[in-house]
C-alpha cells in the first residue's frame, strides 16, 4: 500500500522545480528581513517585523487610525491594538483624538519613531542594492517580470 501512495504523490507533481521557485523566494525574503532587523535589534530599540510594519504604515499615512490599519492589513484588530499600544508606550507612536469623532485616535510616529523608520529605510536600501549586485538592468527587468507572472498566477 505504501508504494502506491508514493507513486500517486510522485505523479501529482509535474515539475520538481515548481517547489524550488517559491522556496527560493521565501528564503530570499527571510534572509533579507533577518539582515534588515539584525541592525535594529542591536540598537536601542528592539523592533519586530510587525512593529516595523505598523510604524511604517503610520509614517506613510500620518493621521490614520487603527481601523485604517486593520482594513489595510486584514490582520486581527486585537493583535494590532497590542502592537500600537506597545509602540505608543515606547514613545514611537503618538495619537490624538479625531476632532470629528473623539472615539477615533489619529496616529503618527514621534520624532524618534521617524528616525527609526529612516534608519530602517536606509538599511533596506543598502540591502536591496547588495541583493541585486552584479545583475544587469535587463536581468533585473526580467526577474521583476517573472515574479509578476508568478504573482498573477497566484491571483487567478
Amino acid at each position: 500500500m505504501r508504494e502506491s501512495v508514493d507513486k500517486v504523490n510522485r505523479h501529482s507533481r509535474q515539475d520538481p522545480a515548481d517547489d524550488e521557485v517559491l522556496e527560493r523566494v521565501h528564503q530570499v525574503m527571510h534572509q533579507f528581513r533577518s539582515r534588515l532587523f539584525q541592525a535594529l535589534r542591536q540598537g536601542q530599540h528592539e523592533l519586530t517585523h510587525m512593529e516595523s510594519k505598523v510604524l511604517g504604515f503610520f509614517a506613510r499615512r500620518p493621521g490614520a487610525t487603527q481601523s485604517d490599519l486593520v482594513q489595510h492589513t486584514g490582520r486581527d484588530k486585537a493583535q494590532l491594538a497590542r502592537l500600537i499600544k506597545g509602540l505608543r508606550e515606547r514613545g514611537l507612536l503618538q495619537g490624538e483624538a479625531d476632532a470629528a469623532d473623539r472615539r477615533n485616535v489619529r496616529l503618527q510616529p514621534t520624532a524618534e519613531g521617524l528616525a527609526i523608520q529612516r534608519a530602517l529605510r536606509e538599511q533596506a536600501d543598502a540591502l536591496e542594492k547588495r541583493a541585486v549586485e552584479g545583475l544587469s538592468e535587463d536581468e533585473k527587468a526580467r526577474l521583476i517580470a517573472l515574479l509578476q507572472r508568478v504573482q498573477d498566477n497566484l491571483d487567478r
